[in-house]
């Protein structure tokens, strides 16, 4: 938390630029930046002290309530912050709501079937939740701002006055969450449907809702961390949505005052931020060992990530050739060629995504755009997938890293990042996998402590397996699926971040084709060409289609059964018949023996 609060205080010297000449644009863009003007705010703001200087001061205050000042509005910075601190956390708590009716439509077919004793009828499914994944929230307020808040004027869409205008926000923000919510649920239940518990639950008559609801409880614990870090996420970072529908809320409060380095403000943003992320933390642990209970502690657990067959290739294989094909068809046009006489044309044979607003083929651009987005998400995925487990293998090292880290949206991010290292292409890339490691290392260690408390562990180790063994051998094949499988379902989140930054200015800039500046450019023009946005974003979600199923199939293959060696006479090998598995009715079934009884006994 030093680290980033000195960081923040370090940004206007960061960034090469004038602090004074910044806050005096801020203030007023019209007025003459004459060096006695620039004289007048250095004094005021104390700018020439120091950054220490300036940092001492601030915390002094906080001391004793008082964040100072701002440097733009001249008004006081704590009030203000608390009361977008208000907005942002009412915002996220009916963002929350939305979700969890996300997480419990899409895991419904799941938990019918697995409370019943039949998931082996269960097909691939999941495209639904992978398209909702995928849309980008700003994409998904614009369209609901335009159709519903304006065009239908069923609720409002601008403002925050009253109840109904966090029903759209909360809808824009709560669909992708849930969605990524309930595919990590999704993939957790069929572990919990075959221990023991459940087949004796289902064996006994228990009612197949009690089953589905004990299945979600044993479950949770395990998605408590990643719950933690949407909730930071939903508060802090959910600009674009604030900026759509003009909600005063922190993220937003954060970004402005960042562009204006605003440097009170913005630390005292920041702060907020990585304080609610500390107790969404703290909070998340202590349920999760109230929901496991003591089992976490005698290590009485079964582990619910057991090899299994993989997943039907033919729904992957489908989304990567059409999301080939959409590349391909698309690469030998001119993604750069304008055509004046040509713009917001309709979708055609000379252009199959229409045209934009400067007349360029819609098709072009959305299939160059993909080799820099598509190359750079992957890129990235792949390094917080590896920072993610190897500091998942250290909870308490990476505990504190994930909170505060979570903290930072990825907007603020990127400022730093730019303000640091300067604009580029690798910049926005950068500024994501600073944070995209969190989820994954958050998900690890949840992993990693239940798996330390299941019953073949303890087993494997009072054989005398030692450290390196277990590591090795039982503890990561038993997490490198599920976190392998979440950070594929994170990769359209990361396309998507990389896509925003490029939609608030902070990506790469025009006229390259990348995704992100590709829905900025065209969302104005949404009414009038709906093509121009709805195909890049059809796209986008052919991606989270392709990943969604994909990662169904990444299991790690079931061990080969050493075969019995013979041994005794076969009168003394008797063994029980073969039972299924999964069957319910296999608990209850008698076991022979090969002691013969008389009938007499046998009554």
């Amino acid at each position: 938390m030093a680290a980033l609060v000195g960081a923040i205080g370090l940004l206007p010297w960061l960034s090469r630029t004038d602090p004074a000449l910044t806050v005096l644009k801020a203030r007023s863009a019209d007025r003459d930046p004459t060096p006695e003007t620039l004289r007048a705010i250095r004094d005021q703001l104390g700018l020439d002290d120091g950054p220490p200087a300036l940092l001492g001061r601030w915390l002094g205050g906080l001391l004793h309530g008082d964040a100072g000042t701002s440097w733009v509005s001249g008004g006081q910075v704590l009030p203000g912050v608390v009361q977008a601190l208000g907005a942002s956390l009412l915002l996220m708590s009916g963002a929350l709501v939305v979700a969890a009716g996300t997480v419990a439509a899409v895991c419904a077919r799941t938990l019918r079937l697995g409370s019943r004793g039949r998931l082996a009828a269960r097909g691939p499914g999941g495209t639904a939740s992978a398209v909702l994944a995928a849309l980008p929230e700003f994409l998904v307020a614009s369209v609901l701002a335009s159709v519903i808040g304006v065009q239908l004027g069923w609720l409002p869409a601008l403002g925050w006055y009253g109840p109904q205008w966090m029903v759209l926000p909360s809808l824009a923000l709560g669909l992708p969450a849930g969605a990524i919510l309930g595919r990590m649920l999704d993939d957790l239940l069929p572990g919990a449907f075959a221990e023991p518990w459940a087949l004796a639950a289902a064996a006994r008559g228990v009612p197949p809702r009690s089953v589905a609801r004990q299945a979600v409880r044993r479950c949770v614990p395990g998605l408590l961390p990643n719950l933690g870090l949407f909730v930071v996420g939903l508060t802090g970072g959910s600009v674009a949505v604030e900026q759509i529908f003009d909600i005063p809320g922190l993220g937003r409060l954060t970004l402005q005052a960042a562009l204006a380095q605003d440097l009170p403000v913005l630390q005292t943003g920041a702060l907020a931020l990585v304080l609610v992320a500390a107790l969404a933390g703290v909070l998340a642990r202590l349920s999760a060992r109230l929901l496991i209970g003591p089992a976490l502690r005698d290590g009485a657990l079964h582990s619910l990530h057991r090899p299994g067959p993989t997943a039907p290739r033919a729904l992957p294989l489908l989304y990567g050739a059409l999301l080939a094909a959409v590349i391909g068809f698309g690469l030998p046009r001119d993604a750069l060629a304008l055509d004046t006489l040509a713009r917001l044309r309709a979708p055609s044979l000379a252009h199959p995504f229409g045209t934009d607003a400067l007349g360029r083929d819609v098709l072009a651009r959305v299939s160059h755009g993909a080799l820099t987005t598509l190359g750079i998400a992957l890129a990235v995925s792949a390094a917080a997938l590896v920072a993610g487990l190897l500091l998942g293998l250290l909870p308490r090292l990476s505990g504190p890293l994930v909170d505060t880290v979570a903290a930072v949206p990825p907007v603020l991010a990127g400022l730093l990042v730019a303000g640091i290292a300067g604009s580029g292409p690798w910049t926005p890339a950068f500024a994501v996998g600073v944070v995209a490691w969190s989820p994954l290392a958050a998900h690890t260690s949840s992993l990693l402590r239940q798996e330390r408390a299941t019953t073949h562990l303890a087993a494997t180790r009072a054989l005398g397996a030692g450290r390196w063994y277990l590591l090795w051998h039982e503890l990561l094949p038993a997490v490198l699926s599920p976190v392998a499988r979440h950070a594929l379902l994170r990769l359209p989140g990361i396309a998507l971040s990389l896509a925003a930054l490029g939609f608030l200015g902070l990506g790469t800039q025009p006229p390259s084709p990348e995704w992100g500046l590709l829905l900025a450019e065209n969302q104005p023009y949404a009414e009038r060409a709906p093509w121009a946005v709805l195909f890049p974003a059809a796209v986008l979600a052919l991606l989270g289609a392709l990943a969604v199923t994909a990662a169904g199939g990444v299991r790690l293959p079931r061990r080969r059964k050493r075969p019995e060696s013979p041994a005794g006479p076969p009168e003394e090998r008797v063994m029980p018949p073969r039972r299924q598995r999964n069957s319910p009715d296999a608990l209850l079934a008698p076991v022979p023996t090969s002691v013969s009884t008389s009938p007499a006994e046998e009554r």
